[in-house]
């Protein structure tokens, strides 16, 4: 069986350099993830995103936390227990450690990462079967982050001044392995939440190397630029992420 990570399908983000006016320190959004199972989208799982503020001897970092966890009920058919987290300067969002546990369907792998900025390098620590450590260390990018240091600072854009049809390039460190990506800005629309009815910036996301497009994103038009609704594609199917709650929010 090919496995799915519904973390995965917020790979395609935006990277940049702005300044985090979105994202405060206790912030919590839980949305619920559906597939397309033979035809009938299929309420699967459920992924929250929660940040905190974590005092270390030198700085205070903002720790950003997503968890997938399949409901109950799917646990016989394919149990998804997956952490992500990224500790960040909270201005920035630029990523110093970020670790990724993930069991799916009996597939485990735990990767952590120490970015040195300085030398555009990052340290990789996996731990495999029978706790084999592997240690890498792999060159980025001046702006390469990892995926949820990524997803978070979409948040952080301007996209009041961006016309319909304008990209942003931007790479990802996964597996070891930067990963180039591409956003579109398509421009605004309303739609209906389990927030409300919400004025969102509706992007299109996709791969650099072919021109499909692997997902759609929409964000609030607000100051906290919430991830409301995604629809995703890959090779196996299609599915959703619906925002359930949201709480703790900046602003």
């Amino acid at each position: 069986m090919i496995r799915i990570s519904f973390l995965l399908i917020l790979l395609w983000s935006i990277t940049i350099n702005a300044q985090n006016k979105a994202v405060g320190t206790n912030e919590k959004l839980v949305y619920t993830a559906s597939y397309n199972m033979s035809g009938i989208l299929t309420d699967l799982a459920e992924v929250t995103m929660e940040t905190s503020s974590v005092n270390t001897s030198k700085a205070t970092l903002l720790r950003l936390k997503c968890r997938a966890f399949t409901y109950s009920k799917w646990d016989s058919f394919f149990k998804i227990r997956d952490l992500y987290e990224t500790y960040v300067h909270p201005k920035s969002l630029k990523p110093y450690l970020h670790n990724r546990d993930i069991n799916e369907g009996g597939y485990f792998k735990n990767m952590k990462y120490t970015f040195s900025h300085k030398t555009k390098t990052v340290k990789t620590v996996q731990t495999k079967k029978n706790n084999r450590i592997e240690k890498k260390t792999v060159s980025i990018g001046p702006d390469t982050k990892d995926i949820i240091s990524t997803l978070y600072s979409i948040r952080t854009f301007d996209l009041t001044n961006l016309s319909p049809g304008i990209s942003k390039v931007f790479s990802i460190l996964f597996d070891r392995q930067e990963m180039k990506g591409k956003v579109t800005y398509l421009g605004k629309e309303t739609i209906s939440t389990a927030l409300g009815s919400k004025v969102c910036y509706k992007l299109s996301i996709g791969s650099t190397s072919s021109n499909k497009v692997n997902g759609t994103l929409w964000l609030t038009a607000d100051e906290n630029k919430i991830p409301v609704f995604i629809k995703f594609k890959i090779p196996v199917g299609n599915g959703e992420l619906k925002i359930k709650s949201a709480s703790g929010l900046k602003n």
